[in-house]
């Protein structure tokens, strides 16, 4: 079994990369979109992108971070992708899912999901352009406004030399609207050859088992579901292990991830992102857990980084005093 985590543009980025890492059951990250459009990109853009790219491509867990590139020129995208692997990337992903109205109308993302022929194009210009050790993959929607062409464009890719695929089981049309159809994944497995990874609507270990039964697949991308629940990956390994025992994180326990995150958000993000940054992790946190829930009633208001400091250390405090 491989799980994977998610890119998320705005969210999942490489400090919540690094936390939820630290949780563990991850065996692969990859990070989001790097959009490129017609030059070659410095060095540094990519490392501001993917840090994890100067302590050997791995998170402070050490868990391998796969760079993903987002265009639709073969060749620009193919010397990226040679810049990339120079610098020790583990692999090259490649977006053709990305749902964004902005991204789409530049053509990128799922807007080639139209185009399988470009598909093809891409994926065999940055297979050619990076060393044979150096895996390259893609990430899929199951099309555009409707899903009749899925099929047709895993073969484009797998024709590209591509190793895996992931599939979000949803158009863009769908959005991250419930359901994912996870039927059209097994569909898609039976015309290709290359491993397929399954993602979409897995919030939970229920989600993790039925989306394997039903897309036939054993290698899994959790996104959402593993920002909402840190010990998502944990348990699922956990459940195919046989352990009955739940999986989760106590809330001095979570407290603590939520400190660490807070200190790489004030040391590594912009002033005026880093209290939207912790209210959007408890927001989905709150799902799963009521603390976090309460937790984040209180800290919405906050716009001031000095104001969540002060709150953390109250949390800090009453865990000391309670236990």
């Amino acid at each position: 079994m491989t799980l994977l985590l998610a890119p998320m543009e705005g969210l999942l980025d490489f400090v919540l990369r690094d936390i939820l890492t630290r949780v563990g059951g991850v065996d692969r990250c990859v990070s989001e979109f790097i959009r490129i459009n017609d030059t070659l990109l410095p060095e540094r853009v990519f490392v501001r992108c993917v840090p994890e790219l100067l302590q050997g491509c791995k998170t402070t867990a050490g868990v391998p971070v796969r760079p993903q590139l987002l265009g639709s020129d073969p060749q620009c995208l193919a010397d990226n992708a040679a810049c990339l692997a120079g610098l020790g990337a583990e692999g090259i992903d490649l977006n053709f899912g990305c749902p964004s109205p902005v991204v789409n109308r530049h053509r990128g993302g799922s807007a080639l999901l139209d185009e399988p022929e470009m598909l093809f194009a891409i994926v065999s210009a940055v297979r050619q352009a990076v060393p044979a050790q150096v895996p390259v993959s893609a990430k899929m929607r199951l099309g555009l406004h409707d899903d009749r062409r899925a099929e047709a464009c895993a073969l484009a890719i797998e024709a590209g030399g591509a190793s895996e695929i992931v599939v979000h089981a949803r158009t863009k049309q769908d959005g991250y609207r419930p359901p994912a159809y996870w039927h059209r994944i097994a569909d898609i497995g039976a015309v290709v050859q290359l491993p397929l990874i399954a993602n979409g609507e897995i919030w939970s270990v229920a989600d993790a088992l039925r989306c394997r039964e039903v897309s036939g697949c054993q290698r899994l991308m959790l996104g959402r579901g593993m920002v909402a629940n840190p010990t998502l990956a944990l348990a699922i390994r956990a459940h195919d292990a046989g352990h009955v025992t739940p999986v989760a994180l106590s809330w001095p326990a979570l407290l603590a991830l939520l400190d660490q995150f807070w200190q790489l958000v004030v040391q590594h993000l912009d002033k005026e992102q880093q209290t939207g940054r912790l209210k959007q992790w408890l927001n989905l946190l709150r799902r799963v857990d009521p603390q976090a829930q309460a937790a984040f009633m209180a800290v919405r208001t906050f716009h001031q980084p000095h104001d969540v400091a002060l709150w953390l250390a109250a949390q800090h405090r009453v865990i000391e005093v309670h236990g």
